[in-house]
């Protein structure tokens, strides 16, 4: 990987944002262009941001005062939804997971996390959009158990077509629009509009929603 990730980090515990920049910063293929104690200031830093300077993920606490990770999450995927978004907790719990998914946001770190994992997780939003361990995927499928928190989660009208659970798998398999459509014989054009119908009918924010709804649904294992 040639090109740098641009990070950067939202805690209200300046030990955390200096601790992890520490981290960050012995990896050549990292660089932490922003930090932010409060997600009013890390706002506020993005609206005067120059976009070579842009960040591509954003690691962002949830317990945050006055304004939570969740709530950041929320304004940030509407105004910025090309930010990948990664949060770091102490609270790993199921609801918080769910929670997490339907914001739309592309993986989900305990603060004690080891730096191995730490790093890993970091790569794979960048290249996938997605990082789930295997915690992630047994978590989630204990909290789709539910049909009501599916439903909350998918409300769809309408089922997948077959060809758009094609293309949905292909998608999880981090195909492009161009490689789908070569190994469906079918157009990219087709193809994006397949993309798109699937993203409308399952309600999905991005990409990540995508995966989200396949993996829950069988369409697509991770494993």
């Amino acid at each position: 990987m040639s090109e740098q990730i641009k990070i950067a980090l939202v805690d209200d515990e300046q030990l955390i944002l200096e601790g992890v920049k520490m981290l960050l910063s012995k990896e050549k293929n990292f660089s932490v262009t922003m930090m932010a104690n409060a997600g009013n200031v890390f706002l506020e830093n993005l609206e005067k941001c120059a976009e070579e300077d842009f960040p591509d993920i954003a690691l962002v606490d949830v317990q945050m005062h006055p304004m939570n990770g969740f709530e950041l999450v929320e304004i940030l995927k509407d105004k910025y939804p090309d930010l990948k978004i990664i949060i770091l907790s102490s609270h790993y719990k199921t609801s918080v997971l769910g929670y997490m998914v339907k914001l739309g946001v592309a993986a989900f770190l305990p603060k004690n996390s080891d730096k191995k994992l730490f790093i890993e997780a970091i790569f794979k939003v960048s290249e996938n959009g997605i990082f789930f361990t295997n915690e992630d995927h047994e978590m989630l499928l204990s909290y789709m158990n539910s049909s009501s928190k599916k439903k909350s989660l998918f409300s769809m009208d309408d089922d997948l077509s077959e060809r758009e659970k094609d293309v949905v798998k292909l998608i999880c398999q981090e195909c492009t629009n161009n490689e789908i459509a070569e190994k469906l014989f079918i157009s990219p054009r087709t193809v994006e509009s397949h993309r798109q119908r699937a993203i409308e009918k399952i309600g999905a924010k991005n990409t990540v929603g995508i995966v989200i709804y396949a993996i829950v649904n069988n369409i697509y294992s991770p494993a």
